[in-house]
């Protein structure tokens, strides 16, 4: 007998787009949750003009981004511009427990799809909105991505060398951050929903949730008034503290000494070279103060290392130690290997193609992931299995081209 899976039963409409709110509902998705994808063909968004492409073919289907946060969903097209598409979307919404949407404030108002509009005519939705700032505020009406938000929360600020400018991440950070808010929110949301038959409109701003991951910073401000500096890779109560050159080519591993003990670990894992007994290395602060001798002297230690023998000689003595991993180590990592996490699945265009699988697993129920959807590739069946559309209205709104499965593009033009 099948197992149900934990969300089953659970409806969302996901006008959201990019990572954030995708990423949000992917969760949902993945645990049972029916989960329908609504996307402009007029403008198709960010994820799916993104690469990496498959094959380096740049098409909105091959693009490598989209699937990665829109698996186990259900994907329509339906053009919001036009009165029928407006329509169609209030009727995907009435069908809906959970309605999640990204637009910069306002824009689902003018649509007549906000939550105060839908609220009137469904009180106990769920209604999530995220955005960089929030609905209200002085900068509430200024679109950005996640390298924006890192910016002004003052993360990109302690990010670099102290004698260099400040570094942006490489992804956006906090697309990876707000997810977590969404999801354990919206879970307490539907948990309040059938305790009390209410609905919730939550309002998260992408840009709090950043500055609540950069607490201990903050906090030393608001006490000691004293702004944090870019450190590189050190760390103030941590010596030695970085990313150290081993055997290969740019291969690196990480190394972590917070206490005497993990000094003693450290130095007994390297085979107690001479230096280690000198008696400026033999305190926290006589290390620190030394702290660029000392990690010359241990990275000509690591050097004649594999980074993972590296990691396993400091771990056996007790030491936090880990390899700096490239892509090629992550797939091959044998600890994700064992739960599972890279997962296959056949997609329309791409074929077979890698995907990540859940983050967290739950011990009753299993997940049921299963490949992101085309553009449009379930239209038949939302409209009319889920919405109860007849042949004829489908066919009208194909013929007005509210609905559609193919791009209306005078061209492709990838955003990387």
């Amino acid at each position: 007998m099948k197992r149900r899976q934990a969300l089953e039963g659970i409806k969302v409409a996901d006008f959201s787009w990019v990572i954030v709110g995708p990423l949000s509902m992917k969760h949902l998705a993945d645990h049972g949750a029916t989960v329908v994808r609504v996307e402009s063909h007029t403008r198709p968004e960010t994820s799916r003009l993104s690469g990496p492409y498959k094959d380096n073919i740049t098409s909105i289907e091959h693009s490598g981004f989209y699937p990665t946060y829109n698996s186990s969903k259900y994907g329509i097209s339906l053009d919001l511009t036009k009165p029928r598409g407006r329509e169609i979307a209030l009727r995907l919404i009435m069908w809906a427990d959970v309605v999640a949407e990204s637009y910069t404030p306002g824009t689902m108002k003018e649509w007549g799809l906000d939550y105060e509009s839908v609220a009137k005519l469904k009180p106990d939705i769920i209604y999530v909105s995220t955005c960089q700032y929030g609905q209200y505020g002085p900068l509430a009406q200024l679109p950005g991505y996640g390298q924006l938000a890192a910016a002004l929360s003052g993360i990109s600020n302690a990010i670099g060398w102290p004698d260099l400018l400040p570094s942006t991440n490489a992804i956006a950070h906090t697309d990876f951050i707000c997810p977590h808010f969404v999801v354990a929110t919206v879970m307490a949301t539907l948990d309040y929903r059938r305790r009390t038959g209410r609905g919730v409109y939550l309002d998260q701003s992408q840009l709090e949730a950043a500055v609540h991951f950069f607490a201990p910073p903050v906090m030393d401000y608001l006490v000691n008034n004293r702004i944090m500096e870019r450190g590189g890779n050190r760390l103030p109560y941590a010596a030695p503290h970085g990313a150290y050159p081993c055997r290969g080519n740019d291969r690196w591993c990480a190394i972590v000494v917070f206490s005497d003990e993990e000094w003693r670990g450290l130095c007994d894992a390297m085979g107690n070279p001479e230096w280690t007994q000198d008696p400026k290395f033999a305190t926290f602060l006589g290390r620190k103060e030394n702290e660029d001798e000392l990690d010359r002297l241990v990275g000509q230690w690591t050097i004649n290392f594999t980074a993972e023998e590296v990691m396993s000689l400091m771990q056996a003595k007790g030491v936090a130690a880990g390899v700096v991993e490239d892509l090629k180590d992550m797939f091959e990592d044998p600890q994700l290997k064992h739960y599972g996490f890279l997962r296959y699945f056949e997609h329309p265009v791409m074929g077979e193609i890698s995907y990540q699988g859940p983050p967290f697993r739950l011990s009753k129920t299993p997940d049921g992931q299963f490949s992101a959807p085309c553009l449009g590739q379930h239209n038949e069946y939302v409209y009319k299995e889920l919405l109860g559309l007849s042949d004829e209205e489908i066919a009208e709104l194909l013929i007005e081209k509210v609905i559609t499965t193919e791009a209306d593009l005078p061209e492709f033009k990838p955003s990387t």
